[in-house]
């Protein structure tokens, strides 16, 4: 069941599933508001509710909207385009062989054939950015499999619309933004971490703080850094 609420100036999107505990999200660009709530709850629970956290569901739609954005990408030469969190210039080069990505002190190259237009730029760089954060991604993985004591056993990696990343503790899957190829590695190792301890903890409450202090002492400062980056220029309607 799916219903709408309007609470002074702020809309929530309600939706009654077989869960436990209710689960609210403001999401990006715009800070729509969602709330997942139990089959046995009214409608009059979820406002109370939604009501008791007004201020908070304000304030995330303040920082929201005052987030950066990048800017799309042309692939121009000399454009700015970024690689674990680190700005390269954009250089085309037309050559034989295989088309393909290469990244030099300062520059991420993109050498082809022929000139490409725009979306075979585009889509070269992604398949690159994927298979460098696929790489990485495991390198975390298996550090923290082995720190837990528990195994993942598949990773997705996925331009996804409203998070850094998601997991299906139940099946032992991670997925994980594709956009976080542009950040600094430590934001990725952060989001792992994060979706696997989900394993143990469903929610974010005393416990999984406990976990994260434990295994990340400065896991605050990290997620400050990932959620103060520009956001993609993606549409990120949901």
């Amino acid at each position: 069941m799916h219903t709408r609420l309007d609470i002074g100036d702020v809309s929530v999107d309600i939706h009654f599933k077989n869960i436990k505990n209710v689960h609210l999200s403001v999401y990006p660009p715009t800070g729509r508001v969602k709330i997942s709530a139990p089959e046995h709850m009214t409608v009059n629970s979820v406002r109370v509710f939604a009501i008791s956290k007004l201020q908070w569901i304000k304030s995330q739609q303040k920082k929201l909207l005052a987030q950066p954005r990048e800017m799309p990408r042309e692939f121009l030469e000399r454009e700015s385009h970024y690689l674990w969190g680190k700005r390269y210039l954009l250089e085309l080069h037309n050559a034989k062989g295989k088309a393909e990505v290469s990244v030099t002190h300062k520059k991420i190259v993109i050498t082809s054939q022929r000139p490409l237009a725009r979306d075979g730029l585009s889509a070269l760089m992604d398949d690159y950015y994927r298979e460098s954060l696929r790489a990485k991604a495991l390198e975390f993985v298996g550090h923290w499999e082995k720190r837990l004591g528990l195994t993942v056993n598949k990773l997705f990696i996925q331009r996804m619309k409203t998070k850094w990343g998601s997991c299906n503790p139940a099946a032992r899957n991670i997925r994980i933004n594709l956009d976080l190829a542009k950040k600094a590695q430590e934001c990725l190792d952060y989001i792992i971490l994060h979706e696997m301890l989900h394993f143990f903890v469903p929610n974010h409450g005393p416990k999984f703080v406990e976990l994260m202090d434990q295994h990340m002492p400065h896991w605050v400062e990290v997620r400050r850094k990932l959620n103060a980056t520009p956001l993609s220029h993606v549409d990120w309607t949901y």
